[in-house]
């Protein structure tokens, strides 16, 4: 299973699986399709393993895979760092940087990304559409 090829036919509004952990590239994202209310959407998933000298709560963040700035499905390949505390991806395109705890992008308060909750069941990836 791969996270770029697995899609579900049915919209829902519960937890879904995305994909297994070994798709997920640790401190990079990955691309995949998940089903809302409003229709399938592309979203990007972020994996940040636990680093315990640092305090970091989460390990993993679903975005929208939507950058608004180039109108192109390229969040997930953006680049992961750090801004204020905050850890951020920027868009590969025009830079911009987006929260990954809310999506709010920081050059432009009006931007801001949907999230979605999303965790690991056993080895499996699981976003709530």
């Amino acid at each position: 299973m791969t996270a770029t090829a697995l899609k579900h036919t049915v919209s829902t509004d519960t937890w879904q699986p995305l994909c297994a952990k070994a798709d997920l590239v640790a401190f990079s994202g990955v691309a995949a399709w998940l089903n809302t209310s409003e229709g399938p959407a592309q979203v990007a998933i972020f994996y940040l393993p636990r680093q315990r000298s640092q305090g970091q709560e989460k390990e993993l963040y679903a975005l929208d895979h939507f950058d608004p700035f180039s109108n192109a499905n390229v969040i997930a390949r953006g680049i992961i760092g750090d801004v204020k505390g905050n850890p951020v991806v920027a868009s590969p395109l025009y830079k911009q940087h987006f929260r990954l705890e809310d999506g709010q992008c920081l050059e432009d308060e009006d931007v801001k990304l949907r999230t979605w909750k999303v965790a690991f069941r056993g080895e499996e990836v699981w976003v709530e559409g």
